[in-house]
């Protein structure tokens, strides 16, 4: 019988297959801290940054400034927690535009304990958007990061 042989083979592909997708799962776990209210966003300098989305003209290190806050806000009673995320976009490109951002809640000793996305779409040129979304966090004293945000054009 050649079962042996067959299940060897099988055993060689499927470590391979692990090694390949173990390599392509690597990625870079930076973030960046959530504005605070009342506080520009840092933009790249020009020049640098990713190419612009959507065929818009801007510099795409403009986008993120465009999240003007994004804080936890404590709306619990009664004893029971109810934590909520609340936004403001400010749309500063010259189209309507949809934005997506993931985000991270981060105890002091570094342990994420929350993540998650949230949208906004259809926002028109320099108009302010704001939005709020609940979370399960039992508490708002934590580091927000935002870990990605993108801005696309609005169809």
């Amino acid at each position: 019988m050649r079962r042996p042989g067959v299940v060897a083979a099988c055993v060689a592909v499927v470590m391979v297959g692990g090694l390949v997708v173990t390599g392509c799962a690597a990625e870079d776990d930076s973030s960046a801290p959530a504005p605070d209210q009342g506080t520009p966003t840092p933009e790249k300098a020009e020049g640098q940054g990713e190419e612009p989305q959507g065929g818009r003209s801007e510099a795409a290190g403009s986008e993120r400034g465009d999240l003007i806050t994004f804080e936890f806000e404590d709306r619990s009673q009664a004893g029971f927690e109810d934590i909520w995320v609340t936004w403001t976009i400010r749309n500063r490109s010259s189209e309507k535009s949809d934005y997506t951002w993931e985000w991270e809640a981060v105890a002091p000793d570094g342990k994420r304990l929350y993540n998650s996305t949230e949208f906004t779409t259809a926002v028109q040129p320099g108009q302010t958007a704001t939005g709020e979304s609940p979370t399960t966090l039992k508490t708002p004293n934590l580091k927000i990061n935002i870990t990605e945000f993108d801005r696309t054009k609005s169809w």
